[in-house]
């Protein structure tokens, strides 16, 4: 398993802090190995990345609600989600949800996609094949279908050249579909960029999302991250309904130094200057996507 640099330890609060209820819309926990087993052929563990380091994490930025999204080092054991959810929901209204990955509902039964159901499970994450996870196509079928009888959301995590290669499985789709890091689109191509053209001939549909995060990774200058700005600014100009924020803490698989997340607040804020539009992506669409007010 190669090394791959740790989360900053030391989160610092946004200037200013985000509206109340603000989502955190992806974030990933792990535990011991003794706790969580690993599956074997996992392309990375962060067992100090706990769901209590997340809980001060997200009080320190201000954060109200998160997602919680399945790693693909557990597969299809989500005994750290289920966990995480219980514990940070614990005492009050249900304010973090969570995304399975996709190929639970290949290998488990009724009644443990109810479990997760029941714990607050909405959404189904396939997750790009060099993780060392592959579906064959009449198994992503099978998990589309299962997806929409559950009434969650289906969640596309974009391989390293962008997801443009990756769309024609899902652009027929009618469950709402969130697309994962801005689509790894590259913002040195600008609007050649084929991700984000195929994005944007997506957003017209009307049941596909845009998820603002990875900015440090499809950076090409480095932080603070100024290229990513007007890609980030073209998805919220022409979907600002459909765009949420994350800051894919703990930062897996991160070959440079993971970026502080007060930073990428701050990022966002630049992203979306007006308060208006930043409670929509903060909180009014989470909330809506992720059926956190009917929760």
């Amino acid at each position: 398993m190669p090394d791959y640099l740790a989360f900053d330890p030391h989160p610092r609060a946004p200037v200013p802090l985000p509206p109340a209820l603000a989502c955190d819309s992806q974030f990933h926990v792990f535990g011991p190995r003794e706790q969580y087993p690993v599956r074997p052929d996992a392309a990375y563990e962060m067992p100090s990345a706990t769901w209590q380091v997340a809980q001060k994490l997200h009080a320190t930025l201000g954060i109200g609600r998160g997602v919680i999204v399945q790693a693909t080092t557990y597969g299809a054991d989500h005994a750290v989600v289920l966990d995480a959810l219980e514990g940070l929901n614990a005492g009050g209204p249900r304010r973090y949800m969570a995304c399975a990955n996709a190929v639970v509902l290949a290998e488990r039964d009724d009644a443990y996609i109810q479990k997760l159901h029941d714990a607050g499970v909405r959404g189904a994450r396939l997750t790009r094949g060099s993780l060392g996870i592959r579906l064959s196509a009449a198994g992503q079928e099978r998990i589309f279908a299962r997806v929409k009888e559950l009434g969650w959301y289906l969640k596309v995590q974009p391989e390293p050249t962008g997801i443009a290669g990756q769309l024609s499985a899902i652009e027929s789709l009618d469950m709402p579909v969130l697309i994962d890091h801005m689509g790894r689109a590259d913002p040195a191509r600008g609007a050649a960029d084929p991700s984000l053209a195929r994005i944007l001939e997506l957003f017209e549909r009307g049941n596909f999302w845009v998820m603002l995060s990875l900015s440090e990774k499809l950076s090409k200058t480095g932080a603070p991250w100024d290229d990513v700005v007007p890609l980030a600014q073209r998805l919220i100009d022409i979907a600002p309904d459909r765009c949420v924020w994350a800051s894919d803490w703990p930062h897996p698989v991160s070959v440079q130094q993971p970026p502080n997340e007060g930073a990428l607040l701050e990022l966002l804020y630049r992203f979306a200057p007006d308060a208006a539009t930043r409670q929509k992506i903060l909180v009014d669409n989470p909330a809506r996507l992720f059926g956190f007010d009917s929760a």
